[in-house]
């Protein structure tokens, strides 16, 4: 199949079945498409549909976003995971307001040159909002490439990866690249997904090598596997008579980065040094139920304990400890393990067990 009819049919495609509806595809700007764009990677559009749209009432421009504080964008980020992603968004935004005017360059190769946005991001923005001829290739994309080319090899190989820039430069059409990008990614969303392919309804079957050698599944070929290394932690949640939990937030590198988080401690009798340190007399601590949060390189097993503390003095005044009221809760970033612990704490309180 040609370039030409390659795009042709990606193009008669999208005019009947492609995607037209979603919150970005409105009112198309460069910031809403880059927002969205970072947000749908490695995340859902239906979990995404929620969040833009709260994103885009708080911060409905890169203007806005570069004045907000980094605990707002981490709040309206919350429950969304790879938090990097948020940040170097916050970081991005300050630099198109300080160096471009608060204007998203018009060229991929600037574009990268902004925190978080990789080739594919920059010519999403590049080619939805602007027009410009910029091959993508996310995950979706990626699928529909290595199956319509049987591509050998993982993807994420940059031997492979490069062979399958070469092919979206060469099939990515001159005209209408905005409704092209948005139909490739649509093919990969709704036909050609990772399993149970609908190969009957695509417009690329007749040039599919996957699907012509009846192996959609054997592509794109899968990255090897490894198991994921398991770590523990202990979490007190430090709760008050007044219905608060003792909070700190963690350094802006690493781990959950400048998100707010309970404490963590090796052992049990760990607790009294932090109970020290913060003039907090400790009740009983109780055993909550453990659980464990799966990050994309280890699995963290987390096992929290509820302790009823009473504050012998206002130690507790730096900056990055805090206690979080759960009935008036402030506007923070919150690793998604806390959310679930605070909930939980919340629950206990209402039960009257914290006394």
């Amino acid at each position: 199949m040609s370039p030409e009819y390659f795009g042709a049919a990606v193009l008669a495609w999208y005019d009947q079945h492609g995607r037209k509806d979603l919150p970005w595809q409105q009112g198309i700007t460069p910031y809403r498409v880059w927002v969205s764009e970072i947000m749908l990677q490695q995340t859902q559009v239906a979990t995404v549909l929620g969040y833009f749209d709260r994103f885009m009432a708080a911060l409905p421009t890169v203007q806005a976003l570069a004045d907000a504080p980094e605990d707002e964008v981490l709040h309206l980020w919350t429950g969304l995971g790879y938090y990097t992603r948020a940040r170097n968004l916050h970081k991005a935004a300050k630099i198109v307001v300080a160096q471009h005017g608060g204007e998203f360059p018009r060229d991929v190769e600037q574009l990268t040159e902004l925190p978080g946005i990789g080739r594919s991001t920059a010519g999403a923005i590049a080619s939805l909002s602007m027009g410009l001829r910029a091959p993508i290739l996310d995950g979706n994309v990626k699928r529909v490439l290595a199956r319509y080319a049987a591509q050998d090899g993982y993807p994420g190989e940059p031997k492979v990866a490069k062979q399958l820039w070469a092919l979206a430069e060469r099939l990515t059409p001159h005209a209408r690249v905005n409704h092209y990008t948005q139909a490739m990614m649509d093919l990969g969303a709704t036909l050609c997904t990772r399993s149970k392919p609908t190969c009957l309804l695509c417009p690329l079957r007749e040039g599919c090598r996957a699907q012509l050698l009846g192996q959609q599944s054997a592509y794109p070929v899968p990255k090897p596997r490894k198991e994921l290394p398991q770590k523990h932690t202990l979490m007190p949640v430090f709760a008050n008579a007044e219905g608060s939990i003792l909070l700190y937030r963690r350094p802006s590198s690493g781990l959950w980065g400048g998100l707010w988080s309970l404490p963590e401690v090796a052992a049990l009798p760990d607790l009294h040094a932090l109970a020290q340190r913060y003039g907090l007399e400790l009740g009983e601590p109780r055993r909550l139920p453990a659980f464990t949060h799966t990050f994309s390189h280890f699995q963290l097993s987390i096992e929290p304990w509820l302790v009823p503390t009473s504050a012998l003095s206002s130690v507790v005044a730096e900056d990055d400890w805090l206690w979080y009221n759960l009935a008036t809760p402030p506007r923070l970033g919150l690793a998604a393990p806390v959310k679930k612990l605070l909930k939980r704490a919340a629950d206990e309180l209402i039960a009257g067990e914290l006394s």
